[in-house]
């Protein structure tokens, strides 16, 4: 009963019936180090996020990953919010500077041993972990080596992949190789928005080719330690429009951004061959045989969307484009991100058309600037009315034929969200950060009364 009092209050479930599977999984999704603090106790290495938050102007308002939402600390009380939420599954990344500190070389038991302690908690409580092996945080210590500029990093990552995959392998049997390459890639070496700090076209292409590698390594890793697993990779989709659609140069960024944001890393994962814009680019860095150790088989198309981005020609930038806003006209979240769920449906779509494997929604959301009312309560409508037109697109691709199999909100927690600090808000739960309370929002609520409604559906 106390699960129906906290998390199903009022409102009636979902109207709307475009059948989904009967085994369609729902889910929240976080990150180590946008929600996990403790980034200096039990023997946890500094991250590549650790040091680029130290340099003043990076982080808005000084922020960093510091204590965050203490999760570390505070993880059962957390999966006790997801169990309250029923969803069917959770999906988190590990630390890599948590479980080896240098990256490399001796472990760390009592990083270890905390995700021992989450995954034996998820279980227990009916929740199923999904495990993404890289969600940015590199380790300080290899970034001092090259990162993912030196080669040697595929095997780094393999063996930390074997290590996770030792250790974790009897409980759990989803794996992610990597969160949103094109992103710590695109902002890191190319517009200097994340660590490590870059514009260099060279060490762009070439830190491309290298995370592609540790995603081949990782997926004979896991195949070889684990072999049960599902393994995905999880890649940001969003459709790259030009700012001047009448403008030719302006439509050329957008197909060139449309390389580097959608296809650097899907194409030669799943087709074995770079997009023809950086194809030329990237050979420089490639070695023989390297296609075949990027493209191997995976079982699951991890999709990450919000909402359609926009280039513009620019001569001065090095890569011969810069980001745009949206159309001042469209309609926008409350952080200002374009809200447009028709681009959402036709995404899916479109990834399913062009690589056929079973998708997974591994994140998508709102984020919005909130904070509770003089009753204490969180009443986000808007993030509900995201979610609500965002899932029926969702329902309208599987309707038109794409096999969709699952939808994960971000973010559970309210959380640390990277150059903007906590100024954006993106949870289903918002954290008081002074006093790191949880408070269950009417997204939540909402979340909570819809994934009911399916289960009952299904018995139906």
């Amino acid at each position: 009963m106390e699960d129906d009092v906290v998390l199903d209050r009022g409102g009636a479930p979902v109207a709307e019936r475009r059948e989904l599977p009967h085994d369609f999984v729902w889910g929240v999704s976080t990150s180590s180090y946008q929600i996990e603090g403790a980034t200096d106790v039990d023997g946890r290495g500094p991250s590549v996020w650790d040091a680029y938050c130290r340099v003043p102007g990076h982080i808005a308002n000084g922020d960093t990953g510091d204590l965050a939402c203490d999760h570390y600390h505070r993880y059962a009380e957390d999966i006790s919010l997801m169990r309250k939420l029923r969803v069917h599954a959770y999906r988190f990344s590990v630390a890599w500077p948590r479980v080896l500190p240098k990256g490399r070389g001796a472990s760390n038991e009592a990083g270890l041993a905390f995700y021992d302690r989450l995954i034996d908690g998820l279980l227990a409580a009916g929740i199923e972990p999904w495990l993404c092996l890289y969600h940015w945080d590199l380790p300080q210590a290899l970034q001092e080596e090259g990162g993912w500029l030196n080669r040697d990093i595929a095997g780094w990552y393999g063996d930390y992949a074997e290590l996770v995959a030792r250790r974790y392998g009897d409980r759990i049997r989803r794996f992610a190789t990597f969160n949103e390459p094109s992103v710590f890639s695109l902002f890191g070496y190319g517009f200097a928005w994340h660590p490590p700090g870059l514009v260099d076209p060279v060490a762009l292409n070439r830190a491309i080719h290298h995370v592609n590698l540790a995603h081949g390594r990782g997926v004979d890793v896991l195949r070889a330690h684990v072999p049960r697993s599902s393994i995905g990779a999880i890649h940001n989709v969003q459709p790259s429009r030009a700012a001047g659609p009448r403008s030719a140069a302006d439509v050329a960024a957008a197909k060139l951004l449309d390389a580097y944001w959608n296809r650097a890393f899907p194409e030669p994962q799943l087709l074995g061959r770079y997009p023809e814009e950086l194809a030329r680019l990237v050979e420089p860095h490639m070695q023989a045989g390297d296609l075949d150790r990027i493209c191997r088989p995976i079982d699951w198309f991890g999709v990450n969307h919000y909402s359609p981005i926009y280039a513009k020609a620019a001569s001065e930038a090095v890569l011969g484009f810069a980001w745009a806003d949206a159309p001042a006209d469209v309609p926008r979240s409350p952080i200002g991100w374009q809200v447009d769920p028709i681009a959402f449906r036709d995404t899916l779509l479109d990834v399913w058309r062009r690589y056929r494997l079973p998708i997974y929604v591994t994140e998508n959301g709102a984020g919005a600037n909130e904070s509770p009312d003089g009753a204490g309560e969180v009443v986000d409508h808007e993030r509900v009315r995201y979610l609500k037109t965002y899932i029926s697109a969702l329902r309208d691709a599987v309707a038109a034929g794409a096999d969709v199999r699952g939808y994960f909100v971000w973010s559970l927690l309210d959380n640390f969200e990277w150059g903007a600090g906590y100024a954006n808000r993106f949870g289903l739960v918002y954290i008081d950060y002074p006093s790191q309370r949880r408070i269950p929002k009417e997204s939540a609520h909402w979340y909570a009364r819809m994934i009911r409604a399916e289960a009952l559906r299904g018995l139906g």
